[in-house]
């Protein structure tokens, strides 16, 4: 090794003992300009724009760090604050909602998943807002593009940086608890209180202070995460974390809306003691109204209170369903919010179904005509009904039957095609525990109009035979006595009287005391039952010494209730005594040949049944032979007077 060669080793060594002096030197001259804020003029201007760094605190999440927060978040929903998963909670319909459900046709289980269609059912209008899709309501979510200009800015909230010119960066900055932001080469800049249409301008003039020759844009990143509280009528009420940006709609949704019986059309919104807004959701779902649906803010207060009147629509219309009332809403209203008439609905044709407390239900006409201005009341359903309906053949119709007596809920109800008594009873709500289901009226409109008919050619065939019958004796007996004139008032007293009494149209129906429904006979349209409480007495009228009522006695027979009433006078007919029974059947002791030819006692030897009436007639032949005896007497009287005559002549 030459000499040359040793120093060069030397020189070698002394550099590499320079290399950290100056590697240090660089730092500590670029952590003082960062310091002192060196501006554009200070630097070389061979030195083009200042790139500023993202500071370690405020680093950008990579794709991979992004996804496990989002499946953080959902984590969170699912177990944390967000409660249950919507999608499965289950729909428990109101009282009133199964009542319209009923007068509909339809029969669900109480107990409904919210992720079915839901077109075969009848429920409360409003009722999907509680299916769980609260989703967007996130905490976190990027909603740059969504951010309201009013949007106060506050600790939490992801600022999106972005500057070029004399100066670039792309910065992701977070606000701090005290609410400022760091930037690099800068310093802080306080962003409390701001709103987000003011964050350009106040960024602005604080990189201003240390740059010249730039240009900027602001947005805002992944919102804060806030907590408000939902109180009142929902399905899981108390504290829920939403997104800043939510509003009263999403935090609602979060909390599982409201309930059966919570109010969708008084929805308040509170903050400091005080109210805010009030947030109709009718006005969102029939008009797209959201001016009510303000943005929230910690701590904020969402008071859903109880339901208000309700009103049901079914029927030949759009919208089928259960609907809140807010005050002086008709019947134009309730089809508006029913989405109008179907294609197929009578556009003249509809009832009311009407709420009464004292008569159950009751069933009004009305000309949609003529009575869309018409109020309509707590508890009423509106049914519309169709023209295709009317076009089916009478069988396929809708019938509608009156149900009065011991039910449950006693009116008028539409049903269905094919549907029977029973259906017409349950319909009623059921029977009451005193109902005498022996007893049951059933009246149909069709028989009593055939019954009149018949009646009537009755009536006039027995007054034509009375006419002939007195036309006959007037040839017989030529002067017509006191007894005939007598004879001709009674006939047509009598004739009066029936014609008095007119029919009812009643059935019927084949049954025993021991049955607990009723027959499985198919109603028509007009039909009315009327099922009586069980009656305590059992009545005896006609030709006894003391008619009246007497209590029943459960295996007493007819003839100790006979003798209860001083038994049959000398002028009864006593094998003509007949039994109407409660069911409106007759026995009588005329119905069995044997019992008759052998002196009669059928019908007193029956167990009397409540609400028995018992009838004893008269023995018209026991006044025929009083008045031919009369006549017979007469007839010797003036043979005597003859007879003594003679004799004294001789």
């Amino acid at each position: 090794m030459t000499l040359r060669d040793l120093q060069l080793i030397s020189y070698a060594r002394r550099a590499l003992r320079l290399v950290p002096i100056l590697l240090l030197g660089t730092v500590l001259q670029a952590q003082a300009q960062a310091i002192q804020g060196i501006s554009n003029d200070q630097l070389p201007a061979s030195s083009g724009p200042v790139r500023l760094q993202q500071p370690i605190s405020s680093k950008p999440t990579t794709g991979n760090e992004r996804r496990d927060k989002d499946s953080r978040l959902s984590s969170d929903k699912r177990n944390g604050d967000w409660g249950a998963d919507l999608n499965r909670q289950t729909y428990r319909p109101s009282e009133f909602e199964l009542f319209v459900r009923q007068l509909a046709g339809i029969t669900r289980p109480q107990g409904e998943k919210l992720d079915e269609d839901g077109a075969d059912t009848i429920r409360r209008f409003g009722a999907e807002l509680v299916t769980g899709q609260a989703g967007d309501a996130e905490t976190g979510a990027d909603v740059s593009g969504l951010v309201p200009d009013d949007y106060v800015v506050g600790p939490g909230d992801e600022i999106l940086l972005s500057l070029w010119g004399g100066v670039e960066a792309n910065l992701r900055l977070e606000v701090d608890r005290a609410g400022r932001i760091a930037i690099p080469r800068v310093g802080t800049v306080s962003l409390a209180g701001l709103k987000y249409s003011e964050l350009r301008q106040a960024i602005s003039r604080r990189v201003a202070t240390q740059f010249k020759n730039f240009e900027l844009s602001v947005a805002l990143g992944q919102a804060r995460a806030i907590r408000v509280y939902v109180t009142g009528h929902v399905q899981r009420p108390g504290s829920v974390t939403v997104s800043g940006l939510s509003t009263v709609l999403r935090a609602l949704m979060a909390a599982g809306g409201p309930t059966s019986v919570g109010s969708f059309r008084s929805i308040q919104l509170r903050r400091g003691g005080q109210v805010i807004s009030s947030f109709d959701l009718y006005d969102l779902m029939l008009r797209g109204d959201r001016s009510g649906d303000r943005a929230l803010r910690g701590d904020d207060v969402i008071h859903v209170a109880a339901v208000g009147p309700q009103i049901g629509v079914i029927g030949s219309v759009n919208k089928p369903a259960v609907f809140e009332l807010k005050g002086g809403e008709t019947i134009a209203d309730a089809l508006g919010m029913a989405g109008g008439l179907s294609t197929v609905a009578n556009r003249s044709a509809a009832v009311v179904h009407r709420l009464d407390e004292r008569s159950g239900q009751a069933l009004r006409d009305v000309d949609l005509s003529k009575d869309r201005g018409r109020p309509l009341d707590n508890g009423d359903v509106l049914r519309v009904m169709s023209v295709a309906d009317m076009a089916r053949p009478m069988l396929r119709q809708s019938k509608r039957v009156r149900v009065e007596g011991e039910v449950q809920r006693p009116g008028d109800y539409v049903l269905r095609a094919g549907s029977t008594l029973k259906d017409a009873i349950d319909a009623a709500g059921g029977l009451t525990a005193e109902a005498f289901l022996f007893g049951t009226e059933f009246s149909r409109e069709s028989v009593r109009l055939a019954q009149i008919s018949n009646y009537d050619r009755a009536l006039r065939e027995l007054e034509s035979e009375f006419t002939r019958a007195a036309v006959t004796r007037k040839e017989k007996v030529a002067p017509m006595n006191d007894d005939a004139s007598a004879r001709n008032v009674t006939h047509i007293k009598l004739i009066e009287r029936l014609r008095a009494v007119q029919p009812t149209g009643r059935i019927v129906l084949q049954m025993t005391a021991a049955d607990s429904q009723l027959p499985a006979l198919a109603i028509d349209d007009g039909d009315r039952i009327l099922v009586p409480a069980k009656p305590s007495t059992v009545n005896v009228y006609g030709s006894v010494f003391n008619s009246g009522s007497y209590l029943f006695a459960q295996g007493r027979p007819l003839e100790q209730y006979l003798g209860m009433a001083g038994g049959a006078t000398r002028s009864a007919d006593k094998g003509s005594v007949f039994v109407v029974r409660a069911n409106g059947s007759v026995v009588s002791n005329r119905s069995s040949r044997s019992a008759w030819a052998m002196g009669g006692g059928a019908v007193e030897s029956l167990a009397a049944a409540p609400g028995d009436t018992i009838f004893v007639p008269e023995d018209m032949s026991y006044v025929s032979s009083t008045t031919e005896l009369k006549d017979w007497a007469q007839i010797l009287y003036q043979f005597g007077l003859g007879a003594l005559a003679l004799k004294n002549l001789k």
